[in-house]
C-alpha cells in the first residue's frame, strides 16, 4: 500500500428516499445563480414518468428546464457532441445527469464542452480537460456504475472501440441517491449493475498502484452492502431499503475505484461489451472468476481479507480463503441470473483472438492489475471464460 496518496471525491452528497423530488430546492441551495437546467437521460427512463417529479421540482424553484432524452448505451461521440451543441444553443447553465452510467457520463461531458471551446478529441486520456465546466448534479437510477462520483466518462469512438476522459473537472458538485428511482429496474439489470459495483470494490481493493487506506475502507463497506442486498433486490425489487443500500454500496465502490483504479476484469470486459453488445456489468461477471483465479497468486492476502465478507465461513490458509472468495463470487453471479459462460452470450472460440487483441489495448487498466498479463494470458482467460 502507498505510504503517500491523494484522495478526491464529490463535495456534496444526499442519500435520502424521495430526494430527487426536491432537486429544485437543492439546486437553489447550491447554485442560486443557475437559471436554465438541462436534464440528461434516456428514452427508456423518460417513459417511466420518474423524470416528471424532478422536472416539476426544478420549475417550482424558478428554473427553465430542458430534457435531453437521447442518450444511448455506450454513447458514441456523435451523441455527446449533439447533446453539447443543443445545450449550448439553449444557453444551459446547469447540467443534471438523471439515469444510468451512460446518462451521467454524457452529462459530465456536456458540462465541460459547453463551458469551454476545447474539442472532445483533445480530452481523451488522463488529465487533459483544460477548461472549467458548468455546475453538475448527478442522480443515478441504477446501483452499479458509480459514475455519479467518478471523474471518468467513457465514449464509444469507433465501431467497437472506447476511450475515456479522466479528469478532476468531471467530479459532480452534488450527488443525489434516491432508491425510489430504481424500484422498477428489471431483475437482470439489477443483477448486472450490482455485480459491476462489486467488481469495482474488489478491483479497487487489489489494485497495484494506488491502493490506499481510504479506498480500502470504502471498498470493504461497499462489498458488505452490495453482497448483503444483491440477492434480495433481484428477488424482491420493491424492497426499498435494500435498493437504497445497493445505491449506497455502488456509490462507495465508485469513490473507491476513482482513486484506486480498476484493472484486468474491466480490461477484458470492455471488448466483450464493445464487440458483442453485452451489458457492461454482465461482461464483467463473465470474466470475473477467471481473472481472479489468474491473479490469486499475486493477491492471495487481499482476496483472503475479502473472504471475511464474501465467504465468512471460509477457514484455513490465505490460499484456501482466497479460493473460497472466488468460488463465492462465481456462485453469486449464477444465483442472480448472470450467464455462466461467454458461449451463453453468443461468443465462439473464433472470436477469442479479436477479444484478446482489443483487451491488450486497455493499457490504462492493465497497468493496475496485481499480476502482469501478456496477450497469451489474456487469451487463456477468455478460453476459460468460454466454457465447454
Amino acid at each position: 500500500m502507498q505510504s503517500s496518496f491523494t484522495f478526491s471525491t464529490v463535495p456534496h452528497l444526499v442519500s435520502e428516499l424521495g430526494a430527487s423530488k426536491r432537486v429544485g430546492e437543492l439546486t437553489a441551495q447550491h447554485f442560486p445563480k443557475a437559471t436554465k437546467a438541462l436534464v440528461v437521460t434516456d428514452t427508456g427512463f423518460l417513459t417511466t414518468g420518474l423524470v416528471d417529479a424532478a422536472v416539476a421540482s426544478l420549475r417550482a424553484a424558478g428554473l427553465t428546464v430542458k430534457v435531453w432524452p437521447d442518450v444511448v448505451a455506450d454513447p458514441p461521440e456523435c451523441v455527446v457532441l449533439k447533446a453539447a451543441a443543443d445545450a449550448r444553443a439553449d444557453a444551459i447553465d446547469l447540467v443534471i445527469g438523471l439515469g444510468g452510467g451512460s446518462s451521467m457520463d454524457v452529462a459530465k461531458l456536456i458540462a465541460v464542452l459547453v463551458a469551454s471551446e476545447q474539442p472532445l478529441q483533445s480530452m481523451y486520456g488522463i488529465g487533459n480537460v483544460a477548461g472549467p465546466r458548468l455546475p453538475l448534479i448527478q442522480i443515478p437510477t441504477t446501483a452499479g456504475t458509480g459514475s455519479e462520483v467518478t471523474p471518468i466518462s467513457i465514449v464509444t469512438t469507433g465501431a467497437t472501440t472506447k476511450m475515456g476522459v479522466v479528469s478532476p473537472q468531471l467530479y459532480a458538485d452534488l450527488v443525489i441517491l434516491d432508491a425510489e428511482l430504481t424500484v422498477g429496474l428489471p431483475s437482470m439489470v439489477t443483477a448486472a449493475t450490482g455485480i459491476d459495483a462489486m467488481v469495482h470494490a474488489i478491483e479497487a481493493y487489489t489494485t497495484r498502484l494506488k491502493k490506499n487506506p481510504l479506498s480500502d475502507m470504502l471498498a470493504l463497506q461497499a462489498l458488505r452492502l452490495l453482497s448483503n442486498n444483491i440477492v434480495e433486490v433481484c428477488l424482491n425489487g420493491k424492497n426499498i431499503a435494500a435498493r437504497q443500500a445497493m445505491l449506497l454500496g455502488a456509490m462507495l465502490a465508485g469513490q473507491a475505484f476513482s482513486n484506486a483504479p480498476v484493472a484486468a476484469v474491466h480490461a477484458l470486459a470492455y471488448p466483450v461489451g464493445g464487440i458483442f453488445h453485452v451489458p457492461h456489468g454482465m461482461s464483467n461477471a463473465l470474466v470475473l472468476p477467471h481473472v481472479l483465479r489468474f491473479n490469486a497468486s499475486h493477491a492471495t492476502g487481499h482476496y483472503a481479507e475479502l473472504a471475511s465478507i464474501l465467504a465468512p465461513e471460509a477457514t484455513g490458509s490465505n490460499e484456501a480463503r482466497a479460493s473460497a472468495m472466488i468460488d463465492a463470487m462465481t456462485t453469486l453471479c449464477l444465483k442472480v441470473g448472470i450467464p455462466a459462460t461467454l458461449r451463453d452470450v453468443g461468443i465462439a472460440e473464433t472470436d477469442l483472438d479479436r477479444l484478446a487483441d482489443d483487451a491488450m489495448l486497455q493499457t490504462r487498466l492493465l497497468g493496475n492489475n496485481p499480476r502482469v498479463l501478456g496477450r497469451d494470458d489474456v487469451r487463456a482467460i477468455y478460453v476459460a471464460a468460454l466454457g465447454n
